[in-house]
């Protein structure tokens, strides 16, 4: 089965990386969801929550106060302003 490959970073701290099936996260021109085999994709982020289910944890999200997502080839690059892991579902 197909995984992202997923990392997470604030401007002044490390978050989160790891293999995920699907992560959702909310762009300046709506909600985003990604899968594996994803087009290549870059979207601005806007404040509020991006949920990760990752392989082997449970499905959790972060709250972002903005930045970026980049997808590419199964790998998923998320740069906020300010990151904080909100909760483990």
């Amino acid at each position: 089965m197909a995984e992202l490959k997923v990392e997470i970073v604030a401007a002044d701290h490390f978050v989160w990386a790891g293999d995920a099936k699907l992560v959702k996260a909310r762009s300046v021109d709506g909600e985003i969801g990604i899968l594996p085999g994803h087009i290549p994709t870059l979207s601005v982020l806007a404040a509020g929550d991006l949920e990760i289910d990752p392989v082997s944890e449970s499905r959790f999200t972060v709250q972002v106060d903005g930045g970026f997502i980049s997808v590419d080839s199964d790998r998923v690059v998320i740069v906020a302003d300010n990151a904080v892991v909100a909760n483990a579902a």
